[in-house]
């Protein structure tokens, strides 16, 4: 076989095929229905749940970068990018086949899952299409409205207004699909640097998955695990550190991530209290929400975008990730800085849970201070582009 496209060709991937076969193992006793049902009983199911969606998706991503090589679904360097060689998409794929079968695995198929699920599905297939053939921007948006309203359709819809009210229920039904496209779209923009969007993925699902578990949610906080899980599979493979990913999301991964966790957070249930309900998933989300927001304002203030058109289609490398390469000139140390920040914004939606209503309103404060400090990095990474 051709060094190029054999499964582990490259000579710093030892690591990786060692473990590969410590996967195999550990997927080979997960699927016996005698260990499932042992990990039941003790009470860890979610721990099933990590190591089935992990196991899977570790051994299914070297597959999918096979295939990818293979049917040359690559995702070549430009201008606007930071990779320099080409590298295989569909790793998406990957995470999406793990959730999926750790879902199936362990029956949890209720209703509004599957919903979400399939929603995720058309997205994961939208985005396939566009790492191999291209699909417009315009279309894309209005097949992620589509399923929005299918979504709410079935009951997905966030509770911030009286939903027994006309208003109330229109309401709910415009944060919800700003809530879902904003985070589907800003995960799939900052998806422009290696382990970036997996690692925020993670990061995200795991506290969604901790505060789902302190509000008595354990279906929630399955889901989320089975997210973490997958991810966490693919990581090792699309970040490493000062060597070149091996593999990418692609559109199909990030946008099948973004949906799945804005829509998790809309399923779920964060507190009585409506200010740290609405609080809870932003401090979660705080990092897409800024970069989403913050590329928006200066785009439209620069003039580099005057109708929404323009916007949908504007393509540039002013996201927070860029200006943090260009203020440190690496990579994992752009990527970290924002998985700590990230972290520190979960670490809060914790402590929101229990807090009281002048502590609720200080987090969110601390979240605005987060952001004037992203946007002193922004615009000193910004001069240093320049340069």
């Amino acid at each position: 076989m051709n060094e190029e496209v054999a499964l582990f060709a490259l000579k710093d991937t030892l690591p990786l095929r060692i473990f590969y076969f410590v996967a195999l193992a550990i997927f080979g006793v997960l699927v016996i229905p005698f260990f499932r049902s042992h990990f039941t009983h003790m009470g860890l199911r979610w721990l099933y749940i990590l190591l089935f969606s992990f196991s899977l998706s570790y051994l299914l991503t070297p597959l999918m970068r096979l295939v990818a090589l293979k049917v040359d679904v690559l995702d070549n360097p430009n201008a606007r990018k930071l990779h320099k060689s080409a590298t295989p998409l569909l790793g998406g794929i990957a995470i999406l086949i793990a959730f999926s079968f750790s879902l199936v695995a362990n029956m949890l198929l209720a209703k509004g899952m599957l919903v979400l699920l399939c929603g995720g599905m058309v997205m994961a297939l939208m985005g396939l299409l566009d790492d191999v053939r291209g699909v417009p921007a315009l279309l894309k948006l209005l097949i992620q409205i589509l399923v929005v309203v299918y979504l709410v359709y079935n009951g997905i819809i966030l509770d911030l207004f009286p939903p027994r009210t006309t208003w109330g229920f229109w309401m709910n039904f415009v944060f919800t699909l700003i809530w879902i496209v904003g985070i589907t779209n800003a995960m799939n923009f900052i998806d422009g640097m290696d382990g970036l969007a997996t690692g925020l993925s993670a990061i995200m699902a795991t506290f969604i998955g901790i505060v789902a578990f302190q509000t008595d949610q354990p279906f929630v906080g399955w889901i989320a695990i089975a997210i973490l899980g997958s991810c966490l599979g693919f990581f090792p493979f699309n970040f490493r550190l000062h060597k070149p990913a091996l593999i990418f999301l692609g559109d199909a991964g990030s946008t099948f991530l973004g949906f799945m966790l804005a829509g998790l957070a809309v399923m779920g249930y964060w507190s009585e209290s409506r200010i740290v309900s609405f609080a809870n998933p932003v401090l979660i989300f705080w990092v897409l929400i800024f970069d989403m927001t913050y590329i928006t304002v200066e785009r439209v203030a620069s003039g580099k975008v005057r109708t929404a058109k323009e916007w949908i289609d504007y393509v540039g490398k002013d996201h927070l990730h860029h200006r943090l390469f260009y203020l440190f000139r690496d990579t994992w140390k752009a990527v970290l800085t924002i998985f700590l920040f990230s972290a520190a914004l979960g670490l809060s939606s914790i402590a929101l849970r229990y807090a009281r209503m002048i502590d609720s309103i200080l987090l969110v404060c601390q979240a605005g201070l987060i952001a004037i400090i992203f946007s002193l990095l922004e615009y000193v990474g910004r001069k240093a582009q320049r340069q």
